[in-house]
C-alpha cells in the first residue's frame, strides 16, 4: 500500500471515495472480518465530524468482504463514552447503518507485554482491536497536551479507563505519570492502526495512508515541523529502528542460508 496521499477537499461524499480508491483501500478492506472505525471524540463540542465518519463508513460498507463486520469504537478521556456517542450523533449514525458501537473504556481487554515499552511494564488493551482492521479517523487540530491531534494521538482512546483512570475521576491519569509522548508510543506498540484517514477539511485537504507518514504531512498543514512534535519524532525513530533491526536480521539469515548452500 502507498504510504500516503492527499486530495483537495471538495466534499466528504466526493473527496473520500476518490482518495481511498486511489490508494486501493478496497483491496485491503476485503482481507478482514472486522473493521473498526476509531473517531476522535473529546467532549460534546470536539469530535470527528459525523459527515466525515459517515463517508468513510459508507465506503467500507460498499467495499468490505460480505462476512465482515464494522464497528465504531472510542474510549473517551474523562467523559462517559456512551453519553458522548449519543450527544455527538454517533449513536444515530450506528443505527442508520446497523453497526455496533464499542466503548473501549469498558470492553474486554487483554494484557500486552512488550520489551520495547518505554514506560509501561504491561498494558491492558482492548481485545477486539487486536483482531481487527483499525482505521484511525481524527480531525486535524492543535492540542495543548499533544500539540496536534493526529492518527497517532487518537489511539490514546485505546487505554481503557477501567484500568487507567483515577479513583475519583474518569480521567486517565495513569497514562500521565510521564510526558504523554511515551504513552502514545507504548499504546502503538500494542497495535499500530492499519490505516489513517485525517479530516483536514478546515485546511482544505483530506489525508489518508499509513499513520506515521500521514501524520508527518498533517503537521505540515498546521505549519509545524513534525520533527519538533515529540510524539511523532519518538514514534518515527522507534519504529524505524525496529524495522532496520528486522531487515538486518532477515538479511543475515539469507546470507547464512546462502553460505550453507555453498
Amino acid at each position: 500500500m502507498t504510504k500516503g496521499a492527499s486530495i483537495k477537499f471538495s466534499s466528504y461524499e466526493e473527496s473520500i471515495p476518490r482518495l481511498l480508491n486511489l490508494l486501493k483501500v478496497p483491496n485491503e478492506l476485503k482481507k478482514y472480518d472486522k473493521i473498526i472505525l476509531k473517531p476522535y471524540i473529546k467532549d460534546e463540542s470536539s469530535y470527528t465530524p459525523i459527515a466525515f465518519t459517515e463517508a468513510v463508513l459508507k465506503f467500507c460498507v460498499e467495499n468490505k468482504n460480505p462476512v465482515s463486520e464494522i464497528f465504531i469504537a472510542e474510549g473517551t478521556d474523562g467523559k462517559d463514552t456512551t453519553e458522548l456517542f449519543e450527544s455527538s450523533g454517533y449513536h444515530d449514525l450506528a443505527e442508520k447503518y446497523s453497526i455496533g458501537l464499542i466503548d473501549l473504556n469498558n470492553t474486554e481487554s487483554q494484557e500486552i507485554i512488550n520489551d520495547n515499552f518505554l514506560k509501561f511494564e504491561e498494558i491492558m488493551y482492548p481485545k477486539i482491536l487486536m483482531d481487527s482492521c483499525v482505521i484511525s479517523l481524527p480531525v486535524l487540530k492543535d492540542d495543548i497536551e499533544t500539540e496536534i491531534v493526529d492518527s497517532l494521538t487518537n489511539m490514546l482512546g485505546a487505554f481503557p479507563s477501567q484500568y487507567y483512570a483515577g479513583f475519583f475521576s474518569l480521567k486517565k491519569s495513569k497514562i500521565r505519570k510521564w510526558p504523554i509522548k511515551y504513552s502514545i508510543h507504548d499504546i502503538l506498540l500494542c497495535k499500530m492502526p492499519n490505516f489513517a484517514i485525517i479530516d483536514a477539511s478546515v485546511q482544505g485537504m483530506i489525508l489518508a495512508g499509513l499513520p506515521i507518514s500521514v501524520d508527518k504531512q498533517a503537521a505540515k498543514l498546521l505549519g509545524r515541523d513534525w520533527k519538533m512534535i515529540p510524539h511523532i519524532k519518538l514514534v518515527d525513530e522507534s519504529f524505524l529502528a525496529r524495522t532496520a533491526r528486522k531487515e538486518a536480521l532477515e538479511k543475515a539469515k539469507e546470507e547464512n542460508a546462502a553460505k550453507r548452500e555453498e
